[in-house]
């Protein structure tokens, strides 16, 4: 730790010249008994000056050597000076050494206070001279103690204030960079299902037309009608992201699919030794949109890995109106492990994390030799996506 800082020295040095000024003005006070020259207060008005480079670095030392010298000026003769350079001892102490000490001082400070007041009151005779010595001693003494605490106080509060305050940011900027990646990744998940199911459709058609050799008329015909279903519901999907992403809330909700639309996609999924079929139980209520949206995007990213991985045959997609739930379960036939198109990998991933935000749950996997998806989404917590 350092000795002493900058401040602290020129504080010094304006300590002890304006002392000097004092004691040459008489700033100071005699005792009947004997009177000492004026020179006699310049060493205690040394001592507590180079006691006062010690307030910030070292306050209660400061205060420890400054003490004796201030008695010492005492019984020389009281002298303003040294009673307000003491008086910043005991302030200083108070404000930047340990918080128990102020306390402490404050105890003495008021004690040694009292014990002025008495005593001169009993040597004096006079109850007035008792008063005068105890509020001078108070002023000098309790006075600087008990503003050192005060302003101590507000410098904590302050302190408090700010810590508060940059926590308030952390956790702000953690909400914020939370907010920003949940929604990178439902943008992901979006962007990963509205192009890998028509991209998947159309990549399946087209490579059928370009390798089968006696592909006829209308074979070529059903399969560029599905890639030209596909391309134009992909690009409709495409320009309803990019309102939403340019307008926010303010984007039309008409756009988003829905499930009166999953006949037209279970419709439009096939190959040419892969069918696929929709059966709906139940009927349908007004369901919130987050649910409706979900369950969507579930069949639709099943029916696309139907496309990539399933074996000839057909895929069986149910979706059932419960009271309190939307069920989706889609039936496929396991492939054998190798995919048609290549893919990330992502689409199991995306599903799940939807059922998940929505309180739901979700199960994939192979059963007696088929590929089966299984969703259930509830109605009560649908609005808190």
């Amino acid at each position: 730790m350092r000795f002493t800082t900058r401040q602290d020295v020129l504080l010094a040095i304006a300590a002890f010249a304006g002392g000097v000024v004092l004691l040459s003005a008489r700033g100071y006070g005699t005792w009947p008994e004997w009177e000492f020259s004026p020179a006699w207060h310049l060493l205690p008005l040394a001592g507590l000056c180079f006691a006062m480079l010690y307030r910030r670095t070292h306050p209660i030392v400061g205060l420890l050597i400054s003490t004796p010298f201030n008695f010492a000026d005492v019984a020389i003769g009281p002298g303003f000076a040294t009673l307000l350079i003491y008086s910043d001892a005991l302030y200083a102490a108070s404000l930047y050494g340990p918080k128990r000490a102020a306390e402490w001082l404050l105890g003495i400070t008021t004690a040694a206070t009292l014990v002025v007041a008495v005593g001169v009151g009993v040597a004096a005779s006079t109850i007035s001279g008792g008063v005068m010595a105890g509020s001078l001693a108070g002023v000098g003494w309790v006075g600087p103690v008990l503003t050192a605490m005060v302003v101590r106080e507000h410098r904590d509060r302050a302190d408090m204030e700010r810590q508060r305050a940059v926590q308030m940011a952390r956790l702000a900027e953690m909400d914020r960079l939370a907010a920003v990646n949940a929604e990178r990744a439902r943008m992901a998940r979006e962007l990963h299902d509205v192009i890998a199911n028509h991209l998947s459709a159309v990549a399946l058609h087209s490579s059928a037309v370009l390798k089968v050799a006696d592909l006829d008329r209308e074979g070529v015909n059903r399969s560029m009608e599905v890639i030209r279903e596909n391309s134009v519901q992909g690009l409709a999907e495409m320009r309803r992201m990019i309102g939403l992403l340019r307008e926010g809330d303010e984007a039309d909700p008409a756009a988003a699919p829905r499930l009166d639309g999953l006949e037209r996609l279970v419709a439009h999924t096939a190959r040419t030794d892969l069918t696929a079929g929709l059966k709906v139980v139940g009927d349908a209520p007004e369901l919130p949109a987050p649910v409706e949206h979900a369950a969507y995007r579930i069949v639709q990213e099943s029916l696309t890995n139907a496309l990539k991985h399933a074996a000839a045959g057909r895929v069986e997609v149910l979706l059932e109106y419960r009271p309190d739930s939307v069920v989706v379960t889609v039936d496929s036939p396991a492939g054998n492990g190798a995919s048609r198109l290549p893919g990330t990998g992502s689409g199991l991933v995306g599903m799940r994390e939807r059922a998940t935000m929505l309180d739901g749950t979700f199960e994939a996997g192979a059963r007696g030799g088929r590929w089966r998806v299984h969703a259930e989404l509830p109605l009560a917590d649908g609005e808190r996506s």
